[in-house]
């Protein structure tokens, strides 16, 4: 990350790389699910990274996965209002081309199995990216970033209660959309 700094340490810059960079994969996901478009959250989860580093000397917490979730955060609200304010449709569908390609590989598996593992995991995405934000939010820290509900209440600034609520209620609304899916297929 080239950036110059006008207190240039490279002590500060390595301590800064091996804190904050192993979570990197995980803050491009939140901010995909958040923004919805792949280019949006490239720009965000560096926007995030650049004001993580700005900020690294007053960071005095005992985790940097949540303190990292919650600039991201800040940073796709911002990108939300700016977006409110053109007159730009957003994209709604992430492609298929874009998704990340697991490293690893199970065993051969039927042709068979694979469409259907690949349609069952394209409608839970479509599903979740169909949640309201604060519901979707939630979700996605929870279920794929495996926060706590103390580091979710801290990095989307509401009460541990509002976390459990929005949670249980995300979870009741994937379970019905997702039973109706089955029940209707398109």
């Amino acid at each position: 990350m080239p950036l110059k700094v006008a207190n240039d340490d490279p002590d500060r810059a390595r301590r800064f790389r091996e804190a904050a960079l192993p979570h990197l994969d995980d803050l491009y996901t939140l901010a995909r699910y958040l923004l919805r478009d792949a280019t949006d959250a490239e720009d965000a989860v560096q926007e995030c990274y650049l004001r993580a580093l700005k900020h690294f000397d007053g960071y005095r917490g005992p985790a940097m996965k949540p303190w990292l979730f919650a600039i991201l955060r800040n940073v796709c609200r911002a990108e939300y209002a700016r977006r409110a304010s053109s007159p730009t449709d957003t994209i709604d569908d992430v492609p298929d081309s874009a998704e990340q390609t697991p490293l690893w590989h199970e065993a051969q598996e039927t042709p068979e199995a694979q469409v259907l593992r690949q349609k069952d995991a394209s409608a839970i995405r479509r599903l979740v990216e169909a949640l309201a934000e604060p519901f979707r939010e939630t979700f996605v820290l929870r279920e794929i970033h495996n926060l706590s509900y103390r580091e979710i209440a801290d990095v989307a600034a509401v009460p541990v209660g509002t976390v459990m609520s929005r949670l249980a209620r995300a979870r009741a609304m994937l379970r019905t959309a997702w039973l109706a899916e089955q029940e209707h297929p398109q």
